[in-house]
């Protein structure tokens, strides 16, 4: 290859470099546009569904049926998944306090760890896992067999028929199970506190001490908009499926990495807002 040649190829690689780049730009902002586009889409859809609450024919009975199927039958997953979280929190508190003689106010940071954060955000990643899941596989399978458009070609409205009710569900279940949550976490912990000589009675009273009725309910709070989330990003992940059972696995997995990532940044955010009030 002669020097001659080998400067035309090096001078016709800029152009290829600049192309190369600019397509990447292209992509990138064709990605952006579509993040946005769906996010969109998103809002628009959470607006519809509250709209519905006040229009006419409120599915009541469908609202009880999924509160029944989504929180109730979510106990157990919560319960356990609590149980053990106290427990293992207790147990490394222990260890770590009595390096500085403070060991009998594990009741302390056990009770405001689990009603400030993790029995909020905990209830919240089980539900998003189990429900989030279950919501976005039913609605995906009704949308890629074409159920959703038939619900509309018969007059009913997809959003109020499909929609509120598991929205309604979430939203106002996941507190209740975030009670539940509480309650058991601190059991566990009192638990582990117990083997480790700190009696139950001193134990429940640095909880009830600590733990004021504005922090439980402030981690209460949290779990309305935690809830919302779950089941708008399951809902709208499934009512947009696309390309048949492989789409509707795809829009599973998505709803639950999707609403996951969604409830620590919006703790993160409400925690700072309560904090600042």
């Amino acid at each position: 290859m002669t020097a001659a040649s080998r400067g035309d190829e090096g001078a016709g690689g800029a152009p290829g470099g600049d192309g190369a780049r600019e397509l990447a730009l292209e992509r990138l902002g064709d990605r952006v546009l579509d993040g946005l586009d769906a996010f969109g889409d998103f809002l628009l859809l959470g607006a519809r569904t509250w709209r519905t609450v006040l229009a006419p024919r409120f599915p009541a009975r469908d609202v009880v049926a999924q509160f029944e199927s989504l929180a109730v039958r979510s106990l157990a997953i919560v319960g356990v998944t609590a149980l053990f979280t106290g427990m293992v929190l207790a147990l490394q508190t222990v260890v770590s306090l009595s390096r500085f003689g403070a060991k009998p106010y594990t009741g302390s940071f056990v009770g405001l760890a689990i009603a400030l954060e993790l029995g909020p955000v905990l209830t919240a990643l089980m539900v998003s896992g189990r429900v989030g899941a279950g919501i976005a596989a039913e609605l995906g399978s009704m949308a890629v067999t074409e159920q959703i458009d038939a619900i509309r070609a018969l007059g009913a409205d997809p959003v109020q028929k499909l929609v509120l009710p598991r929205v309604l569900a979430c939203t106002f279940g996941l507190p209740l199970l975030t009670v539940v949550a509480d309650v058991l976490g601190v059991l566990g912990g009192g638990l582990i506190a117990g083997q480790n000589g700190i009696g139950a009675d001193f134990y429940m009273s640095t909880v009830t001490t600590t733990v004021t009725l504005e922090n439980f309910l402030q981690g209460i709070g949290k779990t309305f908009v935690f809830g919302w989330i779950v089941a708008a990003v399951a809902c709208y992940t499934g009512v947009h499926t696309r390309g048949g059972t492989v789409g509707v696995g795809k829009a599973t997995t998505r709803a639950v990495v999707v609403s996951s990532i969604a409830v620590f940044v919006s703790d993160f955010f409400l925690s700072k807002l309560l904090l600042m009030l």
